[in-house]
């Protein structure tokens, strides 16, 4: 058995679109700037990270979840905001969660949001 504890795990999402990658955290999902250049990125909400490198478009897909305590009420306030990218509004999972669906513009990556309903 391993003796430590994990503070934190935070995903690092490869983008070909920095700038426009770190605006859907910041204007969407209203993560803050922690840093921000032309090499790498990272923002924070409620002391959990985001990090965003810059990769070339041909980056392979992968996926990540963010839980929260109001799925709801976050739907009412980024609804308008994400129109024009892929999406899955508001559904009841199998498993007892209730999921918003996003893919991350500018990646490959697609943000998996959800809510225990059990």
């Amino acid at each position: 058995m391993l003796h430590y504890k994990a503070l934190f795990l935070s995903p690092m999402i490869p983008t070909y679109n920095l700038v426009g990658t770190g605006r859907f955290f910041k204007e969407v999902l209203g993560f803050k700037p922690q840093m921000e250049t032309d090499k790498y990125s990272i923002f924070e909400k409620d002391e959990r990270t985001v990090h965003l490198l810059p990769a070339g478009e041909d980056i392979g897909q992968m996926e990540f979840y963010l839980e929260v305590d109001d799925i709801d009420a976050l739907w009412l306030e980024i609804e308008s905001l994400i129109q024009h990218m892929k999406h899955r509004k508001p559904f009841n999972q199998e498993y007892g969660m209730r999921e918003i669906h996003i893919e991350v513009p500018f990646t490959k990556t697609l943000l998996f949001i959800g809510q225990s309903i059990t």
